[in-house]
């Protein structure tokens, strides 16, 4: 059903700057204060660190130990058209992350490269479910992990770097211990645990299942997004708001199939698609995933272009840094270059991921008015222009 439309002039008017500069460079998006809502930490491993612990796990399934050529061999030459067969290259992640220490590690390393690549704020998810193989107890793997991350931020501070990562604790489509690890991300909340999110093949596995994990999620005040939109459609945004509360769409990319654009250039959405936009739901939107899961064909296709003019609340994120071979500079630097972005559109796009964040309203103000608007506006005069944010017009230096 239809929500009315907007001309074409009416939609740009929410992205276009008034100075047009060359998109920012692949360095100078390295210093920009980042923010990152969606990322695997089994799809982040570094190279080196997989064949190190496969090699103290007596782990044979590798398909190559020279980190070098293992890392090639995890990124997508093609879209897989199929987010089943992209995800197989968890098999060996997950196989080597089954330890306390290897945990602690893969943790403490995720958070270095974040803090590397200028990323001042993360919410990084796992399935603790999927670490238990060896013996250890969900407390355990919930608590190595928390252990990495705390350890890797005080790291990051002793090199003057900045970043704060909390976790996003997941269970599974496919299993039935969902309201297990809901109860156990709100145990872990004052801890370091953010909020709670379900992941998974979307494509016969519904919600409904898990509507008691997320009941309990709501009953407790806490947080929750949904990996929902990615390779299903509408159905599974819809269930992800109306039936579980999702306060963000892990991925979320299909609500293009809400949005109209007409011969004429005029764009129109649809119920949901309004609904999505109107209420600020947050889009953790993961591009370079998306082409390779064969969500979308090719990066130009990718909605994210559409739906920043739009206005919808659009953020950009990694995924799985290891299996699409990016980090969120690198994936920034794309998306600027192809959709045109400049320093007005990225600190946008920042904003809007920190003011989406699972974190109380002090740190998110704090981060918006100490760190990020100040980051991008010294950028942005290095560049010969300032920028005053989404609520007013770029202005000339």
């Amino acid at each position: 059903m239809d929500q009315g439309g907007l001309s074409r002039p009416a939609a740009r008017r929410w992205a276009e700057p008034v100075v047009q500069n060359a998109a920012p460079s692949l360095d100078q998006i390295r210093r920009a204060p980042k923010v990152l809502l969606h990322d695997h930490l089994d799809g982040g491993l570094r190279p080196e660190t997989l064949v190190e612990l496969a090699a103290a796990a007596g782990y044979r399934g590798l398909p190559t130990v020279d980190p070098a050529e293992l890392g090639r061999s995890f990124v997508a030459k093609e879209p897989r058209l199929d987010l089943v067969r992209y995800l197989e290259g968890f098999a060996h992640t997950v196989a080597v992350m089954q330890t306390a220490e290897a945990l602690e590690r893969v943790a403490r390393e995720c958070v270095a490269d974040l803090a590397e690549d200028g990323v001042v704020y993360a919410e990084v998810r796992f399935a603790p479910e999927l670490h238990t193989e060896d013996g250890l107890g969900l407390e355990a793997v919930v608590e190595a992990v928390l252990a990495g991350f705390a350890n890797g931020m005080a790291q990051a501070r002793d090199t003057g770097r900045r970043i704060v990562v909390r976790a996003l604790l997941t269970a599974m489509r496919t299993a039935a211990r969902s309201l297990e690890i809901a109860r156990m991300a709100v145990r872990y909340r004052d801890a370091g645990v953010a909020g709670f999110d379900v992941a998974g093949p979307e494509a016969g596995y519904p919600l409904v299942p898990h509507m008691e994990a997320f009941s309990l999620v709501k009953q407790e005040n806490f947080h929750a997004t949904v990996h929902a939109g990615e390779a299903f459609g509408l159905p599974s945004i819809w269930q992800a708001l109306q039936l579980c509360g999702a306060e963000r769409l892990g991925h979320g990319v299909r609500i293009l199939d809400d949005i109209t654009v007409g011969d004429d250039g005029a764009v129109r959405l649809g119920r949901l698609a309004s609904y999505v936009r109107d209420g600020r739901v947050p889009l953790e939107l993961c591009p370079s995933s998306n082409v390779h899961t064969g969500a979308v064909r090719n990066l130009a296709e990718h909605p994210i272009g559409m739906l920043r003019r739009l206005g919808f609340r659009a953020t950009i994120n990694t995924d799985n840094r290891l299996m699409s071979g990016v980090s969120l500079s690198s994936e920034t630097a794309r998306c600027a270059e192809v959709f045109g972005w400049a320093w007005a559109d990225l600190r946008w796009l920042s904003i809007n991921a920190m003011k989406s964040a699972f974190c109380d309203f002090d740190e998110r103000l704090a981060l918006i008015n100490g760190v990020i608007k100040p980051g991008y506006d010294a950028l942005a005069a290095q560049a010969a222009f300032r920028v005053s944010g989404p609520g007013g017009p770029a202005k000339p230096d």
